[in-house]
């Protein structure tokens, strides 16, 4: 069950990270101590943050699709780290896709490998500030 974590703790920004491999360290050390709920909690009026973090296989096309449909409103999508972006040193293999953006509409991209937290937070606080 996918979970949003409330970025600053006012119920305006929630995040949706969908950690896949290592960039999840990163993106998840940036939510840390937040409080999470889940989706059908979410306010209607609140923006919403889904996060791409780590290779992206062919085979989790599927799931990224539906936990991206499962939100409940419009998100910001942002691809976090190299692998999320081009497919990273990973990029040649057959069971890698070429990054999320071939897949998923991206409104970020944050590069690294891996990028660190306060890059995403920078993105987060662009997102409340609209």
């Amino acid at each position: 069950m996918l979970q949003a974590v409330d970025w600053f703790d006012d119920g305006s920004v929630f995040v949706v990270d969908l950690a896949l491999a290592c960039c999840a360290l990163e993106s998840q050390s940036a939510l840390a101590g937040r409080s999470a709920v889940a989706l059908d909690q979410v306010p209607a009026d609140a923006r919403l943050v889904y996060t791409l973090s780590g290779t992206i296989t062919h085979a989790m096309v599927p799931a990224i699709r539906a936990a991206l449909d499962q939100l409940p409103g419009e998100a910001t999508v942002v691809a976090f780290g190299a692998c999320a972006i081009t497919g990273g040193p990973y990029w040649d293999s057959y069971a890698v896709a070429k990054g999320a953006g071939e897949l998923v509409h991206v409104d970020h991209f944050v590069a690294g490998c891996p990028p660190p937290p306060d890059a995403f937070a920078e993105i987060v606080e662009g997102v409340r500030v609209g």
